[in-house]
C-alpha cells in the first residue's frame, strides 16, 4: 500500500487527545457534507423548475420546424409534399399558416394570431394534451387559449353568439381612392370547440382553426403557408433529415428545432443555472477557507508524529502529500455523504411530493447523475486546493 496514502489514513481514524481538534475536526466535516448537499439540492430543483418550464415546448412545438427566409409565407408545391412524405427520417409533416387577427365577442376585443393547421398538426405536435375544456376544432370551429377566452368572455359550442375574426384586406390604394364603402377587413365567425391551458403568454396569443379557413381569411392560395412542422422518425440522423429538407426546398427555408425555436428561454434557464451554481460554489470556497485552517490545526496537533516520521527518514515531500492525501480523502467522503443526503430529499420528495407550490403543485426537482457528477467534481477540486494550500505548511522548521 502507498506509504502517505496508510499514513493519512491511520491520521483521520485516530482520534486527538485534545477535545478541541476533535469538535474542529467534526465541525468541519460537518461543513463540506452540508455545502455538497445544499449545492445538489439546489442544483436539482433548478433541473426541476428547467424541465417544468419547458414542458409547454414539448406538447407546443415540433421537433422540427421549416420558416420562410424571407417574408411571413412560402409555397409548397405538390411534388415538395411527396418529397417530404418519403423521407426516412421523419414520420409525417404539417402544414400551417400564421397570422396577427382582431378578435371580437360581445363588445370585447382583443389582438392575438390564428394559426391554421391541418389534419397532422396532432401527430406532429401534443396540442391535444393541452386541451382545458371541449375537444379539438372540426370545420369553422377554433381552439383558443384560456386566457383568450377569458378576456372575451367565451363558452364552447356557443353557435349564436360565435367569436368573430377580423384580418385588414390587402388594398390596393389610398382610403380616399377606395371609397366610402369599402370592405376594409375579411371577418368570418369561428365556433370555440375547446379551450387549452398551457401558460400565461400562450394561452393569451393563439386561435386555432383548420388550414383552408385561415388561408381564405388571409386571403392566401392553398400552396401557401408560415411554417411546416416535422416530427422525427425513432433513431433518425437529426444532421442528415435537416440537409434532406432543406434540398427539397432549395435552402429557400430555415430549419429550427425545438431548443431553437425557444431560444430565449433555454439561454435564461440556463444562465440562472450557471448563475446559482456559481454562488453556491462561492459560498462553498468561503467556507473551505475555514476547511484549510482545521486543516492546519490537525497538521499542528500531529507535529509529534510528524516530527518522529521525519526523524525515521520521511523527507517533507512525503510529509506534505500525507497531510494533502488526508485532506482530499476528508473532502471527498464528506462530498459523498453530502450527496447521499441531498439525494434522500431529492427522491423523498419526488415521492412524497411534502413540499408545495400550491395545493396541488408540488415543487418541481429532478433527479440527474449529472448533478452528481458536478457537486462532487466541484468539492473534489476545492478539497484539492484546500489541502495544497494546508499542506504547504509542512517546512522544516516545523519539524526541527
Amino acid at each position: 500500500m502507498n506509504f502517505s496514502l496508510y499514513i493519512a489514513k491511520r491520521y483521520i481514524r485516530s482520534k486527538s487527545k485534545q477535545s478541541a481538534v476533535n469538535i474542529i475536526n467534526l465541525f468541519t466535516f460537518f461543513v463540506i457534507v452540508i455545502g455538497s448537499a445544499a449545492l445538489f439540492i439546489v442544483l436539482s430543483g433548478f433541473a426541476g423548475l428547467k424541465t417544468f418550464s419547458l414542458q409547454y415546448t414539448n406538447s407546443f412545438d415540433p421537433d422540427l420546424k421549416a420558416l420562410p427566409t424571407i417574408g411571413k409565407f412560402f409555397s409548397v408545391t405538390e411534388a415538395q409534399e411527396k418529397q417530404l412524405s418519403t423521407l426516412k427520417g421523419i414520420t409525417t409533416f404539417s402544414k400551417e399558416i400564421e397570422d396577427r387577427v382582431y378578435l371580437t365577442h360581445k363588445q370585447k376585443d382583443h389582438i392575438a394570431y390564428i394559426r391554421g393547421v391541418d389534419e397532422n398538426y396532432n401527430l406532429v405536435t401534443g396540442i391535444d394534451s393541452t386541451i382545458y375544456i371541449g375537444e379539438w376544432f372540426g370545420e369553422q370551429q377554433a381552439v383558443t387559449g384560456i386566457g383568450i377566452a377569458n378576456i372575451l368572455g367565451l363558452t364552447i359550442n356557443n353557435y349564436r353568439s360565435p367569436l368573430e375574426v377580423l384580418v385588414p384586406r390587402a388594398g390596393t390604394g389610398s382610403l380616399s381612392q377606395q371609397g366610402i364603402n369599402a370592405k376594409f377587413f375579411n371577418t368570418a365567425p369561428l365556433v370555440v370547440s375547446g379551450v387549452y391551458a398551457v401558460e400565461a403568454e400562450l394561452d393569451n396569443k393563439y386561435v386555432f382553426a383548420s388550414l383552408p379557413f385561415a388561408q381564405a381569411l388571409l386571403e392566401k392560395e392553398s400552396t401557401q403557408v408560415s411554417g411546416i412542422n416535422f416530427k422525427y422518425a425513432e433513431n433518425a440522423n437529426t444532421d442528415d433529415t435537416r440537409n434532406d429538407i432543406l434540398k427539397i426546398f432549395d435552402n429557400k427555408i430555415v430549419l429550427k428545432d425545438r431548443k431553437e425555436l425557444n431560444s430565449t428561454l433555454y439561454r435564461m434557464l440556463n444562465t440562472e443555472n450557471l448563475a446559482t451554481y456559481l454562488i453556491f460554489t462561492l459560498v462553498l470556497i468561503i467556507a473551505l477557507f475555514n476547511v484549510v485552517g482545521a486543516f492546519i490545526m490537525i497538521i499542528l496537533d500531529q507535529q509529534a508524529n510528524s516530527k518522529t516520521l521525519y526523524s525515521l527518514g520521511t523527507t517533507i515531500k512525503d510529509l506534505r502529500r500525507i497531510y494533502f492525501v488526508q485532506g482530499v480523502i476528508v473532502t471527498f467522503f464528506g462530498g459523498l455523504i453530502g450527496v447521499l443526503l441531498g439525494s434522500i430529499l431529492i427522491w423523498s420528495q419526488i415521492i412524497f411530493e411534502w413540499l408545495k407550490i400550491s395545493a396541488d403543485l408540488a415543487y418541481p426537482v429532478e433527479y440527474q447523475w449529472i448533478n452528481v457528477v458536478i457537486v462532487l467534481a466541484t468539492i473534489s477540486v476545492l478539497g484539492v486546493i484546500a489541502s495544497k494550500i494546508a499542506s504547504s505548511r509542512i517546512n522544516k522548521s516545523l519539524l526541527t
